[in-house]
């Protein structure tokens, strides 16, 4: 798993790119979180949107899904940016408090299932809600949502 993931807006792909070796740092507004599969959380997330349900979905319909665009692909120190989709920011920035609290139900219901107890320590609701806010100023500010991970 991901040991350091930050959600961070950024006017642009070259901006959010020049993050790769230092993270977004206090120079960008983010939501920090650690020990989750950032871009599987993302493809949930997105999927959700897409086709709203309470029950997630099976995995090899989650795995054929389309997953973020890579601003800078992982390497081998494991380092990665990507860019969520603009769809997927705009709906958590249009979401309402019920859809987080079952996104975050479905969300959880995964990360046991295939994790157990590896489960990450942080609150995946106060996670979604905080980037929902952070899409929600992206979008307001006419930025984009990228993901640095490490």
């Amino acid at each position: 798993m991901a040991a350091d993931i930050a959600f961070f807006r950024a006017p642009d792909h070259q901006t959010a790119a020049a993050t790769r070796l230092t993270g977004p740092g206090r120079a960008f507004e983010s939501v920090t979180c650690h020990s989750i599969e950032p871009d599987s959380a993302v493809v949930e997330w997105d999927m959700y949107f897409e086709e709203p349900s309470a029950e997630p979905p099976p995995l090899e319909r989650l795995h054929a899904w389309e997953g973020p665009s890579w601003v800078t692909p992982p390497l081998n120190d494991g380092v990665e940016v990507f860019a969520l989709p603009g769809r997927l920011t705009l709906a958590l920035a249009n979401a309402s408090s019920s859809e987080l609290r079952e996104l975050a139900a479905r969300w959880t219901t995964r990360l046991k299932d295939t994790d157990g107890d590896d489960m990450t320590d942080d609150e995946p609701l106060a996670i979604l809600e905080g980037v929902a806010r952070l899409a929600a100023s992206a979008v307001s500010s006419n930025d984009g949502l990228y993901c640095w991970s490490y």
